[in-house]
């Protein structure tokens, strides 16, 4: 049978968007968990090649090859895996090694997100390299509605001044320009340290107590909750909301699990019979 040239180019067209991308990468390496996270997220989870330490979600990312940690990046074991596509995070990876990498003409793209838009925008982004690029376009609308749908929700509630502790000697919390204060706003919470210049400022406990947190958020499971309480106890017996560590300080898909959670347990702070002094522990799938 011979086809009119309308519908071989109509064909043809259907064949482009049914495959795979053409420009889509094949052996991509990931240099942190969250970009790990990102790069299964939008459908590349078959052309990773390998990971940092620490990418351990979802659960087949414990498969992958490390060659990247804190001390630093494995160059010759990375040059040997030939990637085609490198994933970076310039806040945890050496600037140097990425440069000596960049120098092998293997590209780089850096996923730095400080906020949720910058998550679903990273997601758009790696569409470029996936597989499937719509599973990654699709994923980056589902945080945007996600988002929206907070905002929305709980932007009726009476604000809550809240303090996001994390470590108690020294005492460390997060700033406005970080992507953990600004799931406090999703919420309709107020960082107590909205006002710092930095965005991981170092704090003083009087400091703390003259601002007068009315609940206070942590990272961690439910044994962080009697130590952040002894901590304060007895100026300060409010709230502690402990969540999930790696929902609640990856910048990847899963912040919206802990900013979701967080939500339903703040807004559940001032209900009748509500316990104004008691912990509250966070839990769900992991």
């Amino acid at each position: 049978m011979i086809l009119s040239t309308s519908r071989r180019a109509g064909l043809l067209l259907l064949l482009i968007l049914l495959a795979p991308s053409a420009w889509s990468a094949h052996r991509v390496i990931s240099l942190a968990p969250h970009t790990t996270e990102l790069a299964y997220a939008a459908g590349m989870g078959t052309v990773l090649v390998a990971a940092s330490a620490w990418s351990d979600y979802p659960p087949q990312a414990k498969k992958l090859e490390q060659v990247a940690s804190w001390q630093g990046i494995n160059l010759e074991r990375i040059l040997a895996l030939k990637p085609d596509l490198i994933l970076a995070w310039r806040g945890g990876n050496p600037q140097r090694q990425l440069d000596q990498l960049a120098a092998f003409g293997i590209p780089i793209l850096y996923i730095d997100p400080l906020t949720v838009e910058d998550i679903a925008k990273s997601l758009d982004s790696l569409a470029a390299y996936s597989p499937h690029p719509e599973q990654a376009h699709q994923a980056a609308r589902d945080i945007r509605q996600r988002a929206a749908d907070l905002k929305k929700r709980y932007a009726a509630n009476p604000p809550i001044r809240v303090f996001m502790q994390f470590g108690n000697q020294p005492l460390f919390t997060a700033g406005k320009r970080t992507l953990q204060s600004q799931i406090l706003n999703l919420c309709n919470a107020r960082n107590i340290f909205d006002d710092s210049p930095v965005p991981w400022p170092q704090v003083s406990r009087e400091q703390v107590l003259i601002r007068k947190p009315q609940a206070i958020v942590t990272a961690g499971d439910d044994g962080r909750i009697p130590l952040v309480k002894a901590f304060w106890q007895p100026q300060l017996t409010v709230p502690v909301i402990a969540l999930n560590e790696d929902w609640f300080n990856r910048s990847g898909p899963r912040i919206m699990l802990a900013a979701e959670q967080l939500c339903r347990t703040l807004a559940a702070r001032d209900r009748p019979g509500g316990d104004n002094t008691a912990a509250v522990k966070i839990s769900g799938v992991h």
